[in-house]
């Protein structure tokens, strides 16, 4: 169980990095840092974006955009650090 808790939290973790390279990426993209028909970036784009997206959605729509700030990203951070620290604090220590 305790090996099943910290594949959980490795998860989150990748799933933390994945979302702030999105949100980079769709900044680089609003200013056309990158281009966005390049294979490459188009297949990040589109990996990047088929994780985070069905997560982000209903956020989305609870919290609009704040003058132009999509602030769904952070506030999906914010609660997986939450879930992280509710395993941490609370069921890993039962497990032991």
């Amino acid at each position: 169980m305790r090996a099943l808790l910290e594949v959980i939290l490795i998860a989150l973790d990748i799933y933390i990095w994945i979302l702030i390279a999105q949100a980079i990426l769709s900044w680089l993209l609003v200013f056309n840092v990158v281009n966005s028909r390049n294979q490459v970036v188009r297949t990040i784009w589109q990996f990047t974006h088929a994780l985070t997206e069905p997560a982000l959605k209903p956020i989305r729509s609870i919290i609009r955009p704040f003058n132009g700030i999509d602030l769904s990203p952070l506030m999906l951070i914010l609660l997986v650090i939450l879930t992280q620290r509710l395993i941490i604090n609370y069921v890993y220590p039962a497990v032991v």
